[in-house]
């Protein structure tokens, strides 16, 4: 094959990304943190598409576009993680590679900077898929991967929510009616799909509860053959659903398009009483997003450019 044949073969690449979804509207977000979050998705738009843009595979970009909003404390994954019940920073992360259907996951961490790079040593430099509590934590350590204190990950926002939360006795779910679960899907030059989901949870988090970010098929899957999918929302009804395999299932099996499969399945996930959202990416080129809340923090880029997006009506 002569080098201009090939190139003509090659895809043309996709990034989409959240940073969760819940009651995002405008008169909840002062015109300062709009901007900041704005620039926050477009920065990790930015890292991703640098390195699919160059070539690189779908894999490193879903990674190193998740560890952008991880560092950020607008977000609830890594640095903004919410806290437990008793005061802690728990995260969860996950990661998969459509072209191979390798997985790795991680709950209940809370020492690594960059839980979606636990995520990936899983699967990639252990014979597991997924890894929890002090045993993760000890193998992120064993891994040589970046390590924090508790300090760092303790914001003074995600502590006030707890209080909140307490001193209000409101229900299980989130303080904010926020579900800040991070992700990132992206398809590459060689067509090749991947994805990646971080989160700390929900604030007051009990019993060291699992939600659906780091369980494959539930909250993140991918798959050559269909898409990769990364969920943000009421976990434990992903989970039920298994929403993000199921949107894949869609796609593969019945011949959905990504859009059409991303919405029948989140009715579902509403109709059993969740809401939250999803992003998908399909080695067809399709790069959608459903939701069933007000917003999402949310964006897209491909070689045409990106664009951000917080509100329902955007």
């Amino acid at each position: 094959m002569t080098t201009a044949a090939h190139a003509q073969e090659k895809t043309d690449w996709k990034l989409v990304i959240h940073g969760g979804a819940g009651v995002i509207e405008r008169d909840r977000l002062t015109a300062e943190q709009e901007k900041e979050i704005r620039a926050a998705l477009d920065l990790a738009l930015q890292t991703g598409s640098r390195i699919l843009a160059a070539g690189g595979d779908s894999l490193d970009a879903v990674e190193a576009t998740v560890k952008v909003l991880e560092n950020d404390p607008h977000f609830n994954a890594g640095r903004g993680a919410v806290f437990t019940y008793d005061g802690a920073n728990e995260m969860d992360a996950a990661i998969m590679d459509g072209e191979n259907r390798e997985a790795g996951a991680v709950a209940g961490i809370t020492a690594t900077k960059n839980p979606i790079s636990v995520a990936r040593a899983v699967m990639e430099d252990s014979p597991h898929v997924m890894l929890s509590g002090a045993g993760a934590d000890q193998f992120s350590r064993e891994q040589g991967l970046e390590q924090a204190p508790p300090e760092y990950f303790a914001t003074p926002e995600r502590r006030r929510q707890l209080e909140e939360m307490k001193a209000k006795k409101i229900s299980w779910f989130d303080v904010d009616l926020k579900y800040g679960t991070v992700g990132a899907v992206a398809l590459d030059s060689e067509g090749h799909v991947a994805a990646a989901t971080s989160t700390g949870g929900l604030t007051g988090k009990r019993w060291d509860r699992i939600g659906d970010s780091p369980i494959i098929g539930a909250g993140t899957y991918a798959d050559d053959r269909a898409c990769a999918v990364s969920a943000t929302g009421s976990g434990e009804y992903f989970i039920r659903a298994g929403v993000a395999h199921e949107i894949c299932a869609r796609i593969r099996m019945k011949g959905d398009t990504a859009k059409a499969a991303a919405d029948a399945v989140m009715a579902e996930v509403k109709e059993l009483g969740g809401s939250g959202g999803v992003i998908v990416v399909s080695p067809k080129g399709e790069a959608t997003w459903s939701f069933n809340t007000p917003g999402m923090y949310r964006g897209q880029a491909s070689a045409e450019g990106r664009t951000v997006a917080i509100f329902g009506d955007e």
